[in-house]
């Protein structure tokens, strides 16, 4: 395929993430933070951030708290000239999520707080927006949590605009609204992990690389692709030709953190997608992109560095 599309990350529940890194943390002691870092995030976000450090632009659209929108250009940092923002602006502030942690043990903690800023009147204001930006060469990535219930005939809606606009649609979520949407056959990549694959086939799949690619393949009627996140394992990317497992040659001690990095390997796939790799190579760059996510070189190091420092083995799963 071509160098050619946009990609537009689409999400309903955005978030400031900020990070704490402590050592030998101890419930009921007062310690001083090592590091903290706060940062506009969510699944969507984190994806047009990936993509931004390894060079490819995207449209950021979705929504954000109106209180605290004028701080999210600053919060972007060096990236911020690669991310189109095209976000709706709801009433409120946008919800902080925490992560703790240990850098000592390795050990992490994720306090998440409640999305309060999708409703049909901004669900509407989005759906117009997609309208407006949405085309046949777009690739939509709908990311992160989803409301269910009363709204989920308006979330269904946005997928359709971009469907109708005969873009390609990517699916990152869980829970029931990955279930319906997948039932309309509209999608052409999700993106699950083992307990995520788990929960849509209401079965336990063991994290084994047959059995998950097995497990994978009975979606292929419902989606034309799927990419399954292993944590330390890798990662398997399943279409109609075949299936392939990937993982890293080598493993590293220290791990940064894990929050996101499902989100990297969704936009390092993407993006060797849109430069015309076929899926095994854009398999490696997923993993590669993701491997530098959980060891921390997103911050030290540049894509080109990391594209030529990272193994990752390939083979058929």
């Amino acid at each position: 395929m071509a160098s050619v599309g946009t990609i537009i990350t689409i999400g309903l529940s955005p978030a400031w993430d900020i990070t704490c890194r402590g050592e030998n943390l101890r419930w009921g002691s007062h310690q001083d933070m090592r590091e903290q870092t706060v940062r506009p995030a969510g699944k969507s976000l984190n994806v047009s951030r990936a993509l931004a450090w390894m060079g490819r632009k995207s449209t950021a659209s979705g929504l954000w708290g109106r209180c605290d929108y004028s701080q999210l250009p600053d919060g972007l940092g060096s990236v911020r000239h690669f991310i189109r923002l095209k976000l709706v602006e709801a009433p409120g502030y946008t919800r902080r999520n925490v992560t703790m942690v240990d850098t000592t043990s390795g050990r992490e903690m994720h306090l998440r707080s409640a999305n309060r800023l999708a409703c049909a009147g901004t669900l509407r204001k989005l759906a117009a927006q997609l309208l407006s930006v949405v085309d046949k060469d777009s690739i939509c990535v709908f990311a992160g949590a989803m409301p269910a219930g009363a709204l989920f005939p308006a979330v269904l809606r946005l997928v359709k605009i971009c469907r109708d606009k005969q873009a390609k649609i990517v699916l990152d979520t869980s829970g029931p609204a990955l279930r319906e949407i997948i039932e309309t056959g509209w999608v052409w990549l999700i993106t699950p992990n083992v307990k995520e694959l788990s929960e849509m086939l209401g079965r336990r799949i063991y994290n084994r690389a047959g059995a998950v690619a097995g497990a994978g393949s009975e979606l292929l009627g419902k989606a034309g692709c799927v990419l399954i996140s292993r944590g330390e394992k890798g990662a398997i990317v399943v279409t109609e030709t075949g299936a392939w497992q990937g993982r890293c040659r080598r493993r590293r001690a220290a791990v940064g953190a894990t929050v996101g990095c499902g989100d990297y390997l969704l936009a390092g796939f993407l993006k060797a997608f849109l430069d015309g790799c076929d899926v095994t190579d854009a398999l490696k760059a997923g993993i590669k992109v993701a491997t530098a996510r959980a060891w921390g070189w997103v911050e030290t190091k540049t894509w080109a560095e990391v594209a030529r420092q990272v193994r990752i083995e390939v083979d058929r799963a």
